[in-house]
C-alpha cells in the first residue's frame, strides 16, 4: 500500500480526530516553549561556539565540545554533573552503568515500580546467570509491585525501605510493555520525598527513557539523584547517531563513568570522532522533536479510539512520555497496524514486519521501524510482544505531518482487513 491509496473515509476520520485534540496540542506546545527556552539559555550560558563542534580521536583528552555538552545537559536537567557519550550503545547500557554506581557488593537495589524493562533483567540478574550482572557481583535486588490501581504502593515501599541492605531505589518513568500509567513528575517527586524521609542514605535513580522534555521538569529537578537515557530517543532530537547519557549527583556520575570506561579513567577519556555537532544540534532540537512525537501519539489515540480501540493514555489525558499503547485485540490487527506504519515510513517502506525472537525479550516481538537511525525511538515506530492481548506500543515522529501520515496508513491497513 502507498500513501496515494489512503481512502476519503480515513482522511475524514483524521480531520475529526485533529479537531478533537486541538486543545491538547496547545497545552503541549506551551510545554515545548518552556523547554526550548531552558535549552537555549544553557547553550548561551555555556558559550557554545564553532570550536565545540570539532571532534577528537584516540584517547579524546581535552575535548572541548564533550565537556561543554555535558555542562549543558547538567544545567538543563538541573543536575550537578552529566556524562553524555557515544560509547553507550543504547539506553540499557547507560542505565546499567548508572545502576553499578548506586551500590557496593552486599547492598541491595529496591525497584518501586514493579519489574524493570525486559532488557534490564539479565543485567540486574533477575533472569539468567550472566557473567558480570549486578547479582554476579553480589548486589541484591528486590521490588515492590504496583497496587491494584496500577500506582506505586506507598505503604509497601515504606516497609521495604526498612531493610538496611537497601541502598538504592530505582523507578522506571515509562510504562515499557507493562499495563500501567507512566510516572509523571509529580508522582516521581512524591516517591523521592518518601524515600528521603524514610532513608536519607538511599540514592534514588530514575530510568528517564522516553520521558525527556514531555513535561517542563525532569526527575532531577524534584530530588532524584541520578537519571539515565538514550540519545536515539528524546534528547538526541533524531540527529544523534547513537549514545546515551547519565545525569545527577556528581559522585554518582563519576562512579558511572568508571563503569563505562575504567576505574581511574572515568569520564576523562572518550573521543567524539567528529560527532559533536550532531549531539549539540540534536539536543537543541529535542524539545521541538519531542513535541512532534507527542502530537503523533495523541493523534494515534484519537483516531483509533474513533474505531473503538482502547488507548492508553487516552487522547485527552496528560502525558509524561512519548509512548502510546493501543490494544488491537487480534494478531491480524497487530500485524496490519505494523504493516501500515512501515509502509508510511521514509526508510524501508517496502519491508513487511514480522514477529521474531528479538534479543533481550522472552517472547517474539513485532516491530515496524523505518528510521534514518537504526532503532531510533524518537522516529515513528511501533512494536510489541506478539501475544495476547496484542498491544502495540507506538512512539516517535520526527515531524507531526509524517507521523500523522504513518498513523493513517496503519488505520487504513486495519480497515482493509474487514
Amino acid at each position: 500500500m502507498k500513501l496515494s491509496d489512503l481512502s476519503p473515509e480515513i482522511e475524514e476520520m483524521a480531520c475529526r480526530a485533529e479537531a478533537r485534540i486541538a486543545p491538547q496540542f496547545a497545552r503541549m506546545e506551551a510545554t515545548a516553549m518552556k523547554n526550548t527556552r531552558r535549552v537555549m539559555e544553557a547553550f548561551q550560558d555555556n558559550r557554545v561556539s564553532e570550536a565545540c563542534f570539532a571532534g577528537t580521536t584516540g584517547y579524546g583528552y581535552d575535548d572541548l565540545g564533550r565537556e561543554v555538552l555535558e555542562k549543558i545537559y547538567a544545567q538543563v536537567f538541573g543536575a550537578e554533573s552529566a556524562l553524555v557519550r557515544l560509547n553507550f550503545v543504547n539506553g540499557t547500557h547507560a542505565i546499567t552503568a548508572a545502576l553499578f554506581a548506586l551500590c557496593r557488593p552486599g547492598e541491595k537495589i529496591l525497584a518501586v515500580t514493579g519489574a524493570p524493562y525486559d532488557t534490564l533483567r539479565q543485567a540486574i540478574g533477575m533472569e539468567g546467570d550472566a557473567f558480570g550482572s549486578l547479582r554476579f557481583y553480589g548486589i541484591g535486588y528486590s521490588q515492590v509491585d504496583l497496587n491494584n490501581a496500577g500506582e506505586p504502593d506507598l505503604p509497601a515501599i515504606r516497609k521495604a525501605l526498612q531493610d538496611p541492605a537497601v541502598k538504592a531505589v530505582i523507578m522506571q518513568r515509562s510504562c515499557g510493555y507493562a499495563d500501567r500509567k507512566t510516572l509523571d513528575i509529580d508522582t516521581i517527586r512524591t516517591l523521592t520525598a518518601l524515600v528521603k524521609e524514610e532513608r536519607a542514605d538511599v540514592a534514588v535513580f530514575c530510568d528517564n527513557c522516553y520521558g525527556e522534555f514531555t513535561e517542563d521538569r525532569e526527575p532531577t529537578h524534584v530530588g532524584v539523584d541520578l537519571i539515565a537515557g538514550s540519545l536515539i530517543k528524546n534528547p538526541g532530537g533524531g540527529i544523534a547517531p547513537t549514545g546515551g547519557y547519565i545525569a545527577g549527583r556528581e559522585d554518582l556520575v563519576r562512579r558511572a563513568a568508571f563503569r563505562l570506561t575504567s576505574p581511574g579513567i572515568g569520564g576523562e577519556c572518550g573521543s567524539t570522532l567528529g560527532y559533536n555537532r550532531q549531539l549539540f544540534q540534536g539536543f537543541f532540537l529535542a524539545p521541538h522533536t519531542v513535541l512532534q512525537a507527542l502530537k503523533t501519539a495523541v493523534f494515534a489515540a484519537a483516531i483509533t479510539e474513533e474505531l473503538g480501540f482502547e488507548s492508553k493514555p487516552g487522547a485527552e489525558e496528560k502525558r509524561s512520555d512519548i509512548i502510546q499503547r493501543l490494544s488491537l485485540k487480534t494478531p491480524e490487527k497487530m500485524k496490519a497496524f505494523c504493516r501500515g506504519i512501515q509502509a508510511g515510513a521514509p526508510v524501508d517502506s517496502y519491508v513487511t514486519p514480522e514477529p521474531w525472537a528479538m534479543p533481550g525479550y522472552a517472547c517474539d516481538v513485532i516491530m515496524a521501524d523505518g528510521s534514518f537511525i537504526q532503532g531510533s525511538s524518537i522516529e515513528l515506530s511501533a512494536d510489541g510482544p506478539f501475544q495476547p492481548p496484542y498491544n502495540v506500543f507506538l512512539q516517535g515522529g520526527l515531524t507531526y505531518e509524517s507521523g500523522k501520515l504513518g498513523i493513517m496508513m496503519a488505520v487504513q491497513e486495519m480497515q482493509d482487513l474487514s
